[in-house]
């Protein structure tokens, strides 16, 4: 047999005569005088809770009877666990009181997993009165654990659906855009048609400074008065240095003029009208 199929045996055997200790115990337990010895049947339960969890049990103090357990849930996704250390302590007259409970530490539980808890263990301890009790409170606080973890996992799946729905439409929201409805063609037109407006203001308001700024040739002249003699001063002061160049001047006979006559566009009435 292999080795960890052994192992796993031998666990359940521990565990499942744990168990046939505790229901054995609960049948002596009914059957007490009435003359209750309380502090044997503590110390009984005692025994049956350490060979069930030996390695969550401990004992804290023996007057009043105080221990804890810690119950670690089912690995969930990714081998999340979420976990709790139950602390009790034994009333004098246990089982005929209920014990005194608590959780002295937790991980992965929110505040409300912890007010679920609390209320489980005391709706346990009310229906068990009279009977020893901490196996079937610890048991539900495991359930509930179990129970914790897989809406974790539920919650999360939701949450990576919700997300991939969210990226889908945006993805189609990129290429598909708005649909055009008459309301907001409506509300597009106006803003566009008062940006435009705007434009047109700033451009002729623009045009208008520009044509004010714009001096007529009268103005310059009535600016400048030597603008009127300048081409007089400059031949004056260019004196005898002026040259011309008689290259540009040909004789006559040598150009090729036509004959107004010939040329078809002629027409004597427009040079009369001119």
């Amino acid at each position: 047999m292999p080795e960890e199929s052994a192992h796993a045996r031998a666990g359940g055997e521990r565990r499942g005569g744990g168990r046939f200790a505790v229901r054995a115990a609960h049948g002596r337990w009914r059957r007490r005088a009435t003359m209750t010895d309380y502090s044997e049947e503590q110390r009984n339960e005692l025994e049956a809770l350490e060979s069930i969890y030996p390695d969550s049990f401990t004992v804290l103090s023996e007057k009043p009877t105080t221990f804890t357990i810690t119950v670690t849930s089912e690995a969930g996704e990714n081998d999340e666990t979420v976990q709790t250390t139950l602390k009790f302590t034994y009333r004098e007259k246990y089982p005929d009181e209920t014990p005194l409970y608590e959780i002295v530490s937790q991980e992965n539980l929110d505040d409300n997993d912890v007010t679920d808890i609390i209320k489980l263990l005391e709706q346990q301890a009310e229906e068990n009165l009279g009977m020893v009790m901490i196996f079937t409170l610890v048991s539900a606080v495991q359930e509930k654990l179990n129970e914790i973890v897989d809406q974790i996992k539920t919650r999360r799946e939701e949450e990576k659906k919700q997300k991939e729905r969210e990226a889908e439409e945006e993805e189609k929201q990129r290429f598909h855009g708005t649909p055009v409805t008459i309301e907001n063609f409506l509300s597009w037109k106006a803003k566009f048609d008062a940006e435009l407006l705007e434009i047109k203001r700033k451009k002729m308001k623009e045009e208008e400074q520009a044509g004010k700024n714009k001096l007529s040739g009268k103005q310059l002249f009535e600016m400048d008065h030597n603008l009127d003699t300048s081409d007089i001063q400059f031949l004056e002061e260019a004196g005898n240095s002026v040259e011309v160049d008689e290259s540009l001047f040909q004789e006559m006979d040598d150009l090729e003029l036509e004959d107004e006559e010939d040329d078809p566009d002629y027409n004597p009435v427009n040079l009369d009208s001119d």
